[in-house]
């Protein structure tokens, strides 16, 4: 198994959240053919292993999702991103988190600004014409009326997305000597969740403060995210120092969120980010954030060889929790 590093150099012209270039060990680009066709899956679950018990981030590259795929969720995004705010709020974000999330609406935690991004949220549709609402973070899909294409395009997205992060969580599982599929025993009807997110530029008197998202780790269990090329996502290592992620081509980006962490008892890291765009244009992400089904146990102790002295919690109301505390709307009526 082979892992690629990747060196990069970014000018930073303006003072605020500033950070360093990558250092070539920093970020590792793993490719995941090879457990996509069982080829070397023990090399790459190997590989994954490693990264997620340093700085938790990883570049995959070999992924299988197909660029048109990718072009095509960017162009109808921008396209729904770009238009009015009325035409927007026809989709505005229900109480079960799907729809148009307003800029402002979100904030990392109780002493930090709001963030400055908005973003479209969907998740799995219902398919089975049966009760779909048993948890608050899953429900029907908004698709604004406006943008009827959008709805194609975004599924698409999704499932393929999706298909990676299972794969992944395969090659995390084998990494941790488990069977494969340890983690996606009730993964049936997840409660994963896709977004598109909009980033505007920001100035240079923006303050040291505000962030298109502000430092935080992700909630969930596994977080993929593909960039465009604009850059502003910054890690912040081991050392406590933020450092450039910059866009790779052909990669997507993975990263260890807090519930994953949990299950494995810290072994594998969720790491702080956050956004900055400096780049004088609007940027665009494509987020796939991977949760199994709601009543999935997660303890630590189930996985041979760690301990752990926290509660087992269920994914569901772990989450619940979790969105709670980052989310204005759910504290008023626009969700409602």
């Amino acid at each position: 198994m082979i892992i690629l590093i990747f060196s990069y150099s970014m000018r930073d012209p303006m003072v605020y959240a500033t950070a360093k270039t990558m250092r070539p060990d920093s970020i590792p680009v793993v490719d995941l053919t090879a457990l996509r066709d069982e080829s070397g899956a023990a090399d790459v679950a190997d590989a994954l292993h490693a990264a997620s018990q340093s700085l938790g981030f990883i570049y995959v590259k070999g992924h299988g999702i197909p660029q048109s795929s990718i072009e095509n969720a960017r162009k109808l995004a921008l396209d729904f991103f770009r238009s009015s705010e009325a035409d927007k709020a026809t989709v505005l974000v229900s109480s079960s988190h799907r729809g148009w999330l307003k800029p402002g609406a979100s904030k990392m935690d109780d002493d930090a600004k709001a963030d400055l991004k908005e973003s479209f949220i969907w998740g799995t549709e219902n398919t089975r014409n049966d009760s779909f609402d048993e948890h608050p973070l899953r429900g029907q899909n908004q698709w604004p009326p406006f943008l009827p294409e959008l709805q194609a395009s975004a599924m698409t997205y999704f499932q393929q997305a999706h298909q990676v992060a299972c794969l992944l969580m395969q090659g995390f599982a084998l990494g941790l000597k488990l069977d494969k599929n340890f983690f996606l025993q009730t993964a049936d009807r997840p409660l994963s969740r896709a977004s598109f997110v909009y980033y505007p530029a920001q100035t240079s008197d923006s303050g040291p403060e505000q962030f298109g998202v502000a430092p935080h780790t992700d909630f969930g269990v596994l977080t993929v995210l593909c960039q465009d090329d604009t850059g502003g996502l910054q890690v912040q290592d081991i050392n406590g120092e933020w450092v450039h992620a910059p866009p790779i081509d052909d990669t997507l980006v993975v990263n260890v969120a807090d519930l994953l962490c949990r299950w494995t008892a810290g072994e594998y890291k969720s790491t702080p980010h956050r956004v900055v765009n400096k780049s004088g244009k609007e940027r665009l992400s494509l987020v796939l954030a991977f949760d199994p089904n709601p009543e999935t146990i997660v303890d630590a102790n189930d996985i041979p060889g760690l301990t752990t002295a926290e509660e087992p919690i269920t994914c569901g109301d772990y989450l619940t929790w979790r969105f709670g505390k980052a989310f204005s709307y759910r504290h008023s009526t626009q969700g409602s």
